[in-house]
């Protein structure tokens, strides 16, 4: 069998990892397996393919940025990319994030439509059925279910500055994404499912595969971390997110940090320089790192890992903290609290940064210890990742009606 992946970026970011692992599981067991990508570097795939060129996605930026017509630039990248595909000519095609400013999807899928392949689609977030934002949950909209239009994230990723055009993407993308008639689309959490089941693209099926980790690089793991920082006696409270933002639960971190005792820090890592500039003295600032070792030993070495999204999907850094063996809170974010029961952490109500102290405070008088095997023992039973994308491609052979 051979399987053609699609994503943005390839060995780097969540989507990126998850991409790269599919493959390398395929190649362990004798598929044939290429990864396709727009952007940066690729990392973990001696097959990697490039689309299009630094210029290209200069060009569909500017589009997105004054035109509002993200996923529409790239024609000639697509074109190219498409006579590369026939080339190869994979058995199926699995998409994952389309949009970041590489291709054309109006041209990616007139031409899936027409091969007539088995396609498996794995949806990271809501970008594929709205009129622009990737969520809506931060400012409780509901146009996607009916047409977007008057877009209140006009400003969010992927940003526009000058016009809305919200209402024209919305019908382009219900023409262009419906009608493929091999397609199962899959997402990595239930929330999500429920949510494409009220869009557009109702149409396909859908399973849940949640995503996958490998245990044998989340695991506790020793360092040196508090002894380098100084940090010896404290509690530690960790955050991790490849982008900090408003919608991440950045500012809940600062308002968090002004109520902490002094024997009480917060690591915050993936933050931009001036971010790291900007932190009180009880805030330390890590840049992104895509250092798993490194990751592995921040996750082990903190006391209690907090996620204050306001709105997700399935964040990995949960699972990550989890392997690790780092209790979690979270607020009832999306599907951030799919992954939690009460013996490895806590849900509080959005936005609520009383009960999120409350709840470190429970963690810091029980111990770490008391949830530690079994933060461990739900992360090996429910997301090792050689189960879960093993799901992928059972779902691969059953698309093309197993005559793989």
């Amino acid at each position: 069998m051979r399987v053609l992946q699609i994503n943005t970026v390839c060995g780097i970011g969540s989507t990126g990892r998850i991409a790269t692992d599919i493959d390398t599981l395929l190649k362990k067991q004798g598929h044939e397996s290429f990864v396709a990508y727009g952007r940066d570097i690729p990392k973990s795939c001696d097959t990697a393919i490039k689309i299009g060129s630094d210029f290209g996605n200069y060009s569909h930026v500017a589009k997105t940025r004054l035109l509002d017509q993200h996923g529409f630039g790239s024609v000639y990248a697509t074109k190219k990319f498409i006579n590369r595909i026939e080339e190869l000519n994979p058995d199926v095609i699995h998409l994952h994030n389309i949009h970041g400013y590489y291709l054309n999807v109006n041209l990616l899928f007139k031409y899936l439509k027409k091969v007539n392949k088995p396609v498996v689609w794995t949806l990271h977030d809501c970008w594929p059925f709205t009129g622009h934002c990737s969520y809506f949950d931060y400012v409780n909209c509901s146009k996607w279910q009916t047409g977007c239009y008057s877009c209140p994230q006009k400003k969010s990723y992927p940003t526009s500055v000058i016009l809305d055009n919200s209402k024209d993407n919305y019908s382009k993308k219900k023409e262009i994404f419906t009608g493929v008639e091999n397609l199962t689309i899959v997402t990595p959490s239930k929330w999500l499912a429920e949510l494409v089941k009220q869009s557009f693209l109702s149409e396909y099926p859908v399973k849940v595969i949640n995503n996958g980790i490998d245990l044998e690089s989340f695991k506790p793991t020793q360092s040196h971390f508090r002894d380098n920082n100084n940090l010896q006696s404290k509690f530690i409270i960790l955050g991790v997110a490849g982008v900090w933002e408003k919608r991440k639960g950045y500012d809940h971190f600062l308002e968090l940090s002004k109520m902490l005792r002094p024997d009480e820090v917060i690591i915050m890592v993936g933050l931009t320089d001036k971010q790291r500039k900007r932190l009180p003295s009880n805030i330390i600032g890590i840049s992104r790192t895509n250092s798993i070792q490194e990751l592995a030993e921040i996750y082990s070495t903190s006391d209690v890992f907090i996620n204050p999204t306001l709105e997700d999907n399935f964040p990995t850094t949960n699972i990550e903290a989890l392997a690790c063996g780092t209790p979690i809170i979270t607020y009832k974010t999306g599907g951030s609290v799919e992954c939690l029961d009460n013996d490895c952490g806590f849900v509080v109500n959005k936005g609520s940064i009383k009960e999120l102290l409350m709840k470190i405070d429970i963690v810091k008088n029980k111990g770490k210890s008391s949830y530690k095997n079994y933060c461990i023992e739900r992360a090996a039973k429910l997301y090792d990742k050689k189960d879960r994308f093993n799901e992928y491609i059972q779902l691969y052979k059953l698309s093309g009606n197993n005559i793989f």
